[in-house]
């Protein structure tokens, strides 16, 4: 069983490590100690399963999962902090074990992967994280977009505008342009209302980011932002434009 310890504190990974030790049938795959190294990780030794803390830097542990995109390997969470309990499970996260925990313990929650992979049962963890997450947890602050082996990690108040792009959006954030596979209708429901606004079926702007509505035709306009960029405005994107500009 391909496993990958992450865990920003080295004592918690050696406390992991060692228990697994306990077991022969569990290779270590990768060690890591933020969340931008076990994306990379994950992507490069495809594990059978992630023991993975929550509240690390540069990304936390959900962050993680999201990236790491719908087909993923299996995870158990392990935190010092028993807040994020009941979202690690609303996503069917393995197990969630809170820190100190004990060898017993830890075995138990092993146990329990072992037979979930072995039996291949559907996990809907990573593939309804974002989902899920934007339900409970909008409007998000920031947007992340997996390019290769980089992520971008963009401030949602440094977007201006999002176009769809069959299944991907093209975000625009201060004069660059990037690909995220995800449907608009799902970043605008994650997207801070007061902020973002649909006026067009494929467009979503960042109100402040918008200079002035222009008449394109005797019947279409034109929402000018501050960068130059001309977007789309539909009759009734038109009227909610008016109104939140004023």
């Amino acid at each position: 069983m391909k496993t990958i310890i992450v865990d920003d504190e080295p004592l918690a990974r050696g406390i992991v490590r060692e228990y697994l030790s306990a077991h022969a049938d569990v290779d270590i795959v990768a060690e890591c100690g933020n969340g931008f190294e076990a994306v990379k990780a994950i992507a490069e030794t495809a594990p059978d399963l992630v023991i993975l803390d929550i509240q690390m830097p540069k990304l936390d542990g959900f962050e993680v999962l999201e990236l790491v995109g719908p087909r993923g390997p299996r995870f158990i969470f392990a935190t010092a902090y028993d807040g994020y309990a009941i979202r690690a499970f609303e996503v069917r996260a393995l197990d969630y074990l809170l820190k100190p925990f004990s060898q017993q313990r830890f075995d138990q929650a092993l146990e329990h992967a072992r037979a979930a992979i072995a039996a291949a049962a559907p996990s809907a963890a990573v593939d309804s994280l974002a989902r899920d997450a934007a339900l409970r947890e909008r409007p998000v602050e920031r947007v992340l977009i997996r390019d290769g082996a980089k992520v971008h990690v963009i401030a949602c108040e440094r977007i201006d505008c999002v176009q769809a792009q069959d299944d991907y959006v093209e975000i625009r954030a201060e004069g660059r342009a990037y690909l995220k596979n995800q449907p608009l209708s799902e970043l605008e429901s994650q997207l801070d209302p007061a902020r973002f606004l649909r006026i067009h079926r494929s467009w979503l702007v960042n109100i402040e980011a918008v200079s002035r509505i222009e008449q394109a035709t005797r019947d279409s306009h034109v929402a000018v932002l501050k960068d130059g960029c001309r977007v789309p405005v539909s009759r009734s994107g038109y009227q909610k434009l008016r109104a939140a500009m004023n």
